[in-house]
C-alpha cells in the first residue's frame, strides 16, 4: 500500500497540543515526514522544498490560506486533512479547481460544543449565572431563593435554532432533562430527523415566542448576520436566557445589551462580536449575563479527538475508501 508524503502545517502550539507520542506514532504507521515535519510558514524556503514531494496536508490553528501561489509550490497535493473545525480561512477556490479532497474536523468538535451547550442550559434552568452574582454581593442572605418558582429544569420549553451536528446533539442530550418540550428551527432540517432526535420542527415565530431558553446554533453567513435582533429578541418571553455558542455575528449585540439591562433577558455567550468585546462594553457588567472566552469547542486533550479523526481520514484516503466528513464549496455555503 502507498505510504504517502504528508506534512503538518499548524501553529505550534496547536502541534505540540494535538500530536503528542501516541498521534505521531500512529501518522509515522501511515505515511512518509520528512524534513521538517511540520512547519506554520508554506513560504519559507525549506518549506517550500517539502511542498514539491508533499501529498497530504495535516492541518489545524494556524495554517495560511492555500493560494494558487501555495498550491503551485505542492504538485503532488491530493488531500488537505483539518485537524481543527471550520474550513473556511484556509480554503480558498482554487483548492476546489484543482480537486484536492478537505475534511473537517467538525463532527469530532461538535462533541465539546454539545456538551457545554447542555451545562449552559442546565446553569440557565436554574440561572446559576445570575444567582452566582447575588451570592457575591449578598453573602449573608442564601435562603431567599427557596421561595422562588422559576428555578428549575422541570417542564422548561428549549429552543434550539439551528438543526446543525451541534444542534443535533444538543437536541438528543436534552433528552436527559424533564423538559416540556424541545422546539427546533432550521430551514434545511426535516421534521421526522428532528423528531427522530427528541425535538419538534417549528417555525422560528413560534420557537422565540415558546422558549424559555434559546440555544443558537447558526453558521455565520451573510444570510444569518444579526439573525437575532430586536424583533426576535422582543419575541421572547419574559425571564429567557439566549445562549450563544455559535458565532457572534449572528446576534444584535445592541440589541441583546438593552434587552439584557432591562432584566427582561438573560444571556450566557461563549461567543461575542467583536471578540473579545470592547472593554466598555456594558455586557460585561451585568449580572445576568455570563460571558465566557470562546472555551465551549476543543481545547485541551478534546483537541485529540479532531487529531484522531483526522488520522483516521489519512487511512481511509490511503485505502481508498470514502472519507468521514468531506468538506466542499456547496456545504460551505450552509456551514461554519
Amino acid at each position: 500500500m502507498h505510504r504517502p508524503q504528508a506534512l503538518l502545517v499548524m501553529r505550534p502550539d496547536s502541534f505540540r497540543l494535538q500530536f503528542g507520542p501516541e498521534e505521531m506514532r500512529r501518522l509515522r504507521s501511515l505515511a512518509d515526514l520528512g524534513d521538517p515535519i511540520w512547519s506554520d510558514d508554506l513560504d519559507a524556503p525549506h518549506t517550500r522544498a517539502r511542498l514539491a514531494e508533499t501529498e497530504v496536508l495535516l492541518t489545524s490553528w494556524g495554517c495560511p490560506t492555500l493560494t494558487a501561489d501555495r498550491l503551485d509550490a505542492a504538485p503532488k497535493l491530493r488531500a488537505v486533512l483539518h485537524c481543527a473545525g471550520s474550513v473556511r480561512s484556509l480554503v480558498s477556490d482554487e483548492v476546489w479547481n484543482r480537486g484536492i479532497l478537505v475534511t473537517s474536523g467538525a463532527e469530532a468538535n461538535a462533541t465539546p460544543v454539545a456538551e457545554f451547550t447542555l451545562a449552559a442550559i442546565i446553569f440557565a434552568g436554574k440561572k446559576a449565572h445570575l444567582l452566582a452574582a447575588q451570592a457575591r454581593a449578598n453573602r449573608a442572605d442564601w435562603y431567599s431563593v427557596a421561595a422562588r418558582e422559576d428555578l428549575s429544569n422541570f417542564g422548561r420549553t428549549i429552543g434550539v435554532l439551528g438543526f446543525s451536528r451541534i444542534g443535533r446533539r444538543v437536541v438528543e442530550r436534552l433528552q436527559t432533562l424533564d423538559t416540556a418540550e424541545v422546539l427546533v428551527t432550521d430551514p434545511y432540517a426535516d421534521a421526522a430527523s428532528v423528531a427522530a432526535a427528541g425535538g419538534r420542527l417549528v417555525d422560528l415565530d413560534e420557537l422565540l415566542t415558546r422558549s424559555e431558553i434559546l440555544s443558537l446554533h447558526l453558521p455565520e453567513l451573510p444570510q444569518t448576520r444579526n439573525a437575532i435582533g430586536v424583533r426576535e429578541l422582543a419575541l421572547l418571553p419574559d425571564g429567557a436566557t439566549v445562549i450563544n455558542t455559535a458565532r457572534g455575528g449572528v446576534i444584535d449585540h445592541a440589541a441583546l445589551e438593552r434587552e439584557c439591562a432591562t432584566g427582561r433577558l438573560n444571556a450566557v455567550l461563549d461567543v461575542t462580536e467583536p471578540e473579545p468585546l470592547p472593554e466598555d462594553s456594558l455586557l460585561y457588567q451585568l449580572p445576568n449575563v455570563m460571558i465566557t472566552p470562546h472555551i465551549a469547542g476543543s481545547l485541551g486533550s478534546e483537541t485529540r479527538r479532531m487529531s484522531a479523526q483526522a488520522l483516521s481520514e489519512l487511512e481511509r484516503f490511503i485505502a481508498g475508501e470514502p472519507p468521514i466528513d468531506a468538506v466542499t464549496s456547496e456545504v460551505l455555503e450552509v456551514s461554519a
